[in-house]
């Protein structure tokens, strides 16, 4: 071989080479970035958990730096007009110390203090002082609870001249009829069945708690003893619990959310996860319901709301998707949450703090319509409830729709419009900088898809920019969870759900749970079904009460 055709063929290897070493580079260049989001997302992942378990609940961003982003907006639409927003109601001095007036309504004990014999002569003449008044204060003390037993005397009666000619079937005895009660030939009065209810699903106080309690008053009741008197109780209830179900299914608008719960499983050498779904009816039907299944699948929802046309308001899980295309027989209207979509974009600032930042100034100026619309129609409310005091009649509605809706139409329609706006142009597929994979492009993402559900709230005043009522509803689920931890079985769950449900619509109608099911309990027994509409939590005070004691 020549030299030129020897130099030419090492050319040749180096050119080869060279183009390797590039497509490797390429390829090392490719894998690092990959590795790097992956690292990205992985440390995200990681702030939330810590987040999660260790951090502050509240998403709350500095107020200076959102108002910069507030003056930015108003920058880009000069045609939006913004009305000036109420100016805050001054607080007030108290900050919330100090002592508190205690109720009248409560068991009074006068204790008079006089002074010594030796004391009341006057040290200057020695002539007895007069009382010339009385210094007063207060104390609050406590009774421990107290076990009373009750004890049913059944007078018999017989005809005493019927024992003198006794027949062969011998004299007719009669025998005073007991009071019917909740659980039959039951050790448990309805006083005691509430006490155990209340505490367990209101005041979160896991059985095994309240048997040492007992105990300690020298009652032996195990927990399992308890755990029945729950399941009767609920199966007392069910009745009541269904035409509560019924009511709810007549609301305009259903605000539903659910959790998660571990259940024993005898099959199984582990607990397995079951749900709880609560349904919030509106305020024309103001109703708490819980429901329990196995599993998260859309049969819970679906079989509740069968046959119910409305407003849903929820989350994105996509079990709903079959009730929105009319797989229960009625109109379902999607209606998503901003709650959701906000924590998605605060979740990111880490990653990318500018663009969330700007995102959740878009959010807040979307809830600054909702706090203005809440201020004037309170203001309203207060007018109207002046109004109708003087003229003798009934207060009117504290919802003012027509308000909010307009309201919205005139703010955040536009603001609405600037920020889809916004989301589009982050996108990289249309120029941004947002990737489609990293955080911030995982929240432009849900909040596009989710955009029309997002946008509903706007066209209706009656419904709400977030479904954070039924996340509070499930509040009481997640604090007990952390104490009694499991359910027993389905049946467990079940009975939790229908006692959760009473709990939480005493709780939304401001009455004591204890009195109410003490009440119901003693007279639910003799009331016919046809009736039972008097002991709805929402209708309960306005029936005949029997006596509590």
């Amino acid at each position: 071989m020549t030299t030129e055709g020897h130099t030419h063929t090492e050319l040749t290897q180096l050119r080869q080479e060279v183009e390797l070493l590039r497509a490797e580079r390429r390829q090392f260049l490719e894998q690092l970035q990959q590795k790097s989001r992956e690292i990205n997302a992985l440390q995200h992942r990681l702030q939330q958990l810590l987040r999660r378990y260790f951090g502050r609940s509240a998403e709350k961003l500095d107020p200076q730096q959102l108002q910069l982003f507030e003056t930015l907006l108003d920058q880009l639409a000069p045609m939006n007009h913004r009305t000036p927003e109420p100016e805050p109601a001054a607080k007030s001095s108290n900050n919330g110390h100090g002592r508190r007036r205690i109720p009248k309504d409560l068991p009074r004990r006068t204790v008079i203090h006089d002074l010594a014999e030796d004391d009341k002569p006057c040290p200057c003449c020695g002539i007895m002082r007069h009382v010339i008044g009385r210094e007063t204060s207060e104390q609050l003390d406590y009774i421990p609870a107290q076990l009373t037993v009750i004890e049913h005397v059944r007078l018999k009666y017989a005809c005493r001249a019927c024992e003198q000619n006794a027949s062969e079937s011998g004299p007719q005895i009669v025998v005073a009829d007991k009071p019917s009660s909740p659980i039959e030939k039951g050790l448990a009065a309805p006083g005691l069945l509430a006490h155990v209810m209340v505490s367990k699903y209101a005041d979160h106080l896991p059985l095994h708690r309240q048997e040492r309690i007992l105990a300690r008053y020298g009652i032996d009741i195990s927990r399992s003893t308890m755990c029945g008197w729950a399941a009767q109780c609920a199966e007392a209830l069910r009745p009541l619990y269904e035409w509560m179900a019924k009511q709810v299914c007549l609301s305009k608008v259903i605000h539903t959310d659910d959790t998660p719960v571990k259940v024993q499983d005898r099959e199984l050498d582990r607990t397995r996860t079951g749900r709880f779904w609560v349904y919030l009816g509106d305020r024309s039907h103001p109703y708490t319901l819980f429901d329990y299944t196995p599993s998260r699948s859309r049969d819970g929802p679906r079989r509740f709301l069968e046959g119910w046309s409305g407003y849903l308001q929820a989350d994105a899980f996509g079990g709903y998707d079959g009730i929105y295309a009319g797989e229960v027989g009625g109109t379902v209207t999607e209606v998503a949450c901003w709650s959701h979509a906000r924590r998605k974009f605060y979740d990111a600032r880490e990653s990318d703090p500018g663009a969330s930042n700007q995102a959740l100034a878009y959010i807040r100026l979307l809830y600054a319509v909702e706090t203005e619309a809440k201020q004037r129609a309170n203001a309203v409310r207060k007018e109207r409830a002046l109004l109708d005091e003087e003229s003798g009649r009934s207060p009117g509605s504290p919802l003012c729709a027509a308000l909010t809706l307009s309201l919205r139409r005139e703010k955040s329609v536009a603001r609405l419009e600037q920020f889809k706006a916004w989301l589009d142009s982050q996108q990289a597929s249309r120029g941004g900088h947002v990737l489609p994979k990293s955080p911030m492009g995982q929240a432009i993402t849900y909040a596009l898809n989710q955009w029309e559900a997002l946008c509903v709230y706007a066209a209706d005043g009656d419904l709400a920019i977030d479904n954070n009522a039924a996340e509070n509803a499930l509040r009481c689920v997640a604090v007990g969870r952390n104490n009694w931890i499991f359910c027993g079985s389905d049946n467990g769950g079940d009975t939790a759900a229908i006692l959760f449900s009473f709990m939480a619509t005493c709780r939304r109608h401001e009455i004591d749970p204890f009195a109410y099911l003490r009440d119901v309990l003693t007279r639910l027994p003799a009331t016919p079904i046809n009736e039972l509409n008097q002991f709805l939590p929402g209708r309960w005070p306005q029936s005949p009460r029997s006596d509590a004691n």
